[in-house]
């Protein structure tokens, strides 16, 4: 992961490769569907404890994917404003049917 990345779209289809295991895709989805909820919960509660639970249960969920389903190293790590722009991506594409769930 030591690669350099001039652009978001030049990075986004290494993030896609970076996705290959359904279970990885799909913890992914759940863990933005908690954030998103989460989000919603801090602003209905104006509370904004709840962001750091939308922040923790996104992360959660995908690194567990990545650890434990696609034995990769997320790419947060190395790349985390792409990283974060690329989960957000890959649900609009999953929720469009552009990439199985």
């Amino acid at each position: 992961m030591s690669e350099r990345f001039s652009s978001f779209r030049e990075f986004y289809p290494f993030y896609l490769g970076e996705h290959r295991n359904m279970v990885c895709r799909r913890l992914h989805f759940v863990g933005s569907c908690v954030a998103l909820g989460l989000i919603a919960a801090a602003i209905a509660q104006r509370n904004p404890w709840w962001l750091l639970g939308a922040l923790v249960s996104g992360y959660a969920f995908a690194w567990v994917g990545h650890f434990f389903f696609e034995k990769n190293r997320p790419a947060t790590f190395k790349h985390p404003f792409y990283s974060f722009a690329g989960d957000w991506v890959m649900f609009k594409d999953i929720l469009i049917g552009r990439i199985p769930f």
